[in-house]
């Protein structure tokens, strides 16, 4: 299952073009972060890594500068906060 995964992966990169996919608002686009977590990891975390970017890059999600430490960040439709480093730069243009 892991290198079907990885395959049908590789077969969107190849047939969606990049203008054609929809903007990630992490970093890292979904689909590269679920390929590596499959690769290093196996099917099963590459599976609940897809879940997990599925269910919080859907919109609903709020950026804001946080008031104790100035740094910006994101808080998730699940409620995590993440930290600017894996905010899409696009994203943060837009503060």
């Amino acid at each position: 299952m892991k290198y079907l995964t990885l395959l049908i992966i590789r077969l969107y990169w190849i047939l969606i073009p990049q203008s054609n996919r929809r903007k990630c608002i992490f970093k890292k686009s979904c689909s590269n972060y679920v390929f590596e977590i499959t690769q290093k990891e196996g099917f099963i975390k590459g599976l609940k890594a897809f879940q997990f970017r599925y269910k919080n890059c859907r919109g609903n999600f709020s950026i804001f500068k946080n008031p104790i430490n100035d740094q910006i960040q994101m808080i998730l439709p699940s409620q995590i906060i993440i930290d600017r480093e894996e905010i899409a730069e696009r994203l943060i243009k837009q503060i």
